[in-house]
């Protein structure tokens, strides 16, 4: 999990130490979630969220100081399901890798769902927006150390601006979610990763990292 030293969530009321206290507060994070989801975030309230897990309004209060606290919560507990994946360059082939990983990805935000009250917040909520913006930077500097190990080893274009690159990558991979709304039909991930690897490798390259999985790994390929 990414270091969220810097994340203001402020004093908690209280931290649960016996597990049924535990068992409370999940329940509430998980309700939250539901709510935030079903309704919106600033259509749900502390009473709603306290009745949907099954407790007091007061055991609420106990923990959270507001529906705020629970949601950066939430988000502390679940952003590495939120965050893009990091594309592998160095081992295998590198288009069926990221396909992988992108549909393995598209499948965590759409069983999440907390994605989808993310926006309504960030224009409204500083904090919120500083601490996504920290965890984007972080998958940005990942994406562009694998770029540049790449090209250490020989295997991208010559002139590829790997800072340029990166960012066009976490923009497609971030928008890859979704898109099937849009267009009206499946969201194919096998073409998105076609399209950011030819950004990266030279079409000789790419064969030749193709090649050299199917001989490594003849049981996964045909």
């Amino acid at each position: 999990m990414p270091d969220h030293d810097d994340l203001m969530i402020g004093e908690f009321p209280s931290l649960p130490k016996q597990e049924r206290a535990q068992q409370k507060r999940n329940a509430l994070l998980e309700s939250g979630l539901d709510l935030f989801v079903s309704n919106g975030y600033e259509q749900t309230t502390a009473k709603e969220i306290a009745a949907h897990a099954g407790v007091a309004t007061g055991t609420f209060y106990r923990y959270f100081s507001d529906k705020r606290q629970l949601l950066m919560s939430l988000l502390e507990d679940k952003i590495d399901k939120l965050l893009p994946p990091e594309p592998s360059w160095m081992s295998g082939n590198p288009e069926s890798l990221l396909a992988s990983l992108l549909e393995a990805h598209n499948k965590r935000l759409s069983e999440l769902g907390l994605q989808r009250v993310l926006p309504e917040l960030v224009l409204k909520d500083p904090g919120l927006a500083e601490f996504l913006g920290d965890a984007r930077r972080k998958i940005y500097s990942r994406i562009l150390f694998g770029l540049k190990q790449a090209k250490e080893n020989g295997l991208t274009w010559n002139d590829l601006d790997l800072e340029a690159v990166a960012w066009a990558i976490l923009v497609l991979v971030e928008n890859s979610h979704g898109n099937d709304k849009l267009s009206g039909k499946r969201t194919d991930f096998q073409e998105i990763s076609k399209v950011i690897c030819r950004m990266v490798f030279p079409p000789d390259v790419l064969e030749q990292l193709r090649v050299s999985d199917e001989k490594n790994n003849p049981k996964f390929n045909g």
